[in-house]
């Protein structure tokens, strides 16, 4: 059995803790491998490493560090089948959606090439008398990442690329339940040319969490998963003088005028509900018709597309959706879907008794899709990451609007319309940080920003585009001035430009 250790200092190490986790196959519930939990010791050890390689790496001209990028970028496209099958096999979702996961994070590395222009300062000629005034944007230093199992190749990248290319090294700590693409990623970056100590992937537990967020050493930290974890990171790193930005869940609705495609808004929800079986922070989980019409005949269109939903392992390429992550998540799930039937919710389509032949001890769940759900129920206000669809239906837009404007989490959120009236009122005053217009899941390129609003975003910059490169530096400000000119004496009034 393949035992997953550490990357510090460009080499894989055991670690020191003696603590292992299992590493689970999810589409067959067999333990494929074990991967080794950090202890203090090891994040110190990941730390040094860091400490004495981000120097020289934030001392090398923009261009060359922008120069590792292009040739990590062709060596994700050279290994993208091999870093997708590898993904596939601990996350469980299908091949083609793990090359569409590490293609998001790739995009990112596009964008950092860019690094030379984006960490670029201001200057102004003549601010004051024979005075210059000028601005710089200087790495924070030695900066982590803790991601989660959902994206383990996309929110690594949206971390750790534009943190490097600004010049700061790195510490990431993914998931411990699926480690093996993460790892991967480190090598390629040193194989593209990155110093060795300026990217190390530390991997662990809770314990392995709490010695980043305490660790002297580290200035900033990026964070995503769920929102009392962010909640406790952001909190903890902040007390500890940290820079953090840290992203939680998620309840992301779907609005459905009257007078939308009804086929292209059933296809966006089957997509954006049950692709890579609804684990995803982005994931539709509330579907929002407005009228009685327009809900009963969504219904009626969903319900044979979910029924006929090809679930399976990732070795089989036509399976629309493969397993959930763990047993536990599956538990989770049926729970919830327990729980809305209990509450009053219509189970339209019961996915909860879903075998798959030959895999029976796999973490699978048939597509399930509720109708008739009120605000009041828990598998409204929770965030399930399975296959389930909520159906809510309203009587108005005005009454739809208010679902998500009043919901605790807000990440994204979507409107299918050809009013374009309506779509702009809907823009301008929903209260989510990433909006769909006609477009299911609203998660922005790489050269803009993501993140959501309200519980779901803790900080006040987002991941990727221009935030990112604000978030991984500081803003150094000179004044100068040079002797010609100068008045002999000491000045005792405050400076003004008068």
């Amino acid at each position: 059995m393949t035992t997953i250790g550490h990357f510090i200092g460009g080499k894989h190490v055991e670690g020191t803790s003696g603590r292992f986790t299992d590493v689970f196959n999810p589409a067959t519930g067999e333990v494929q491998a074990k991967v080794a939990l950090a202890n203090e010791a090891d994040l110190a050890a990941a730390v040094e490493n860091a400490k004495a390689a981000q120097p020289a790496w934030a001392a090398t001209n923009p261009q060359r560090r922008a120069r590792v990028f292009m040739k990590f970028v062709q060596l994700l496209n050279d290994n993208m089948d091999d870093l997708a099958v590898l993904l596939s096999k601990e996350h469980g979702k299908t091949v083609e959606d793990a090359k569409g996961d590490v293609i998001r994070g790739l995009e990112v590395c596009e964008f950092v090439i860019g690094i030379a222009h984006l960490q670029k300062g201001e200057f102004t000629e003549g601010a004051g008398p024979n005075i210059d005034m000028y601005s710089i944007r200087q790495p924070v230093g030695v900066g982590a990442g803790i991601t989660p199992f959902n994206f383990p190749a996309m929110i690594p990248m949206w971390m750790f690329a534009p943190a490097i290319a600004c010049g700061n090294a790195f510490i990431l700590k993914p998931s411990e339940r699926d480690p093996s693409v993460p790892m991967r990623l480190a090598e390629l970056m040193i194989e593209a040319g990155l110093p060795e100590g300026i990217l190390n992937v530390v991997n662990g537990d809770k314990g392995a969490v709490d010695a980043i967020l305490t660790n002297p050493d580290i200035s900033a930290v990026s964070f995503v998963g769920s929102t009392p974890i962010a909640r406790y990171v952001y909190g903890t790193a902040a007390t500890n003088g940290k820079r953090a930005q840290c992203f939680g869940g998620a309840k992301n609705h779907m609005i459905i005028m009257p007078d939308a495609d009804l086929d292209q808004a059933a296809n966006a929800l089957m997509g954006a509900g049950y692709g890579s079986a609804g684990e995803r922070c982005m994931a539709v989980s509330v579907a929002v018709p407005v009228g009685k019409e327009t809900a009963d005949r969504l219904i009626k269109k969903l319900t044979p597309m979910i029924e006929s939903l090809k679930i399976g392992p990732y070795t089989d390429d036509k399976a629309d959706m493969g397993p959930v992550i763990t047993k536990e998540a599956r538990e989770r799930i049926l729970g919830l879907v327990d729980r809305g039937v209990e509450e009053g919710a219509d189970l339209v389509v019961d996915g909860r008794d879903f075998k798959l032949q030959g895999y029976e001890n796999g973490h699978f769940v048939g597509g399930c899709l509720f109708d008739n759900v009120t605000n009041e129920m828990d598998i409204y206000k929770a965030e399930i990451f399975g296959p389930v669809l909520s159906v809510v239906r309203a009587n108005t837009y005005e009454e739809a609007l208010a679902l998500p404007m009043n919901h605790e989490y807000g990440n994204g959120v979507a409107i299918y319309t050809r009013d374009g009236d309506a779509a702009r009122d809907f823009a301008s005053r929903i209260n989510i940080g990433m909006v769909g217009v006609n477009v299911p899941i609203p998660v922005p390129l790489a050269y803009h920003s993501f993140g959501g609003w309200k519980s779901s975003s803790f900080g006040d910059l987002n991941q990727h585009g221009t935030d990112s490169i604000k978030f991984w530096t500081r803003t150094k400000t000179i004044t100068s001035r040079w002797p010609s000119g100068i008045k002999d004496g000491a000045e005792f009034v405050m400076p003004t430009m008068k």
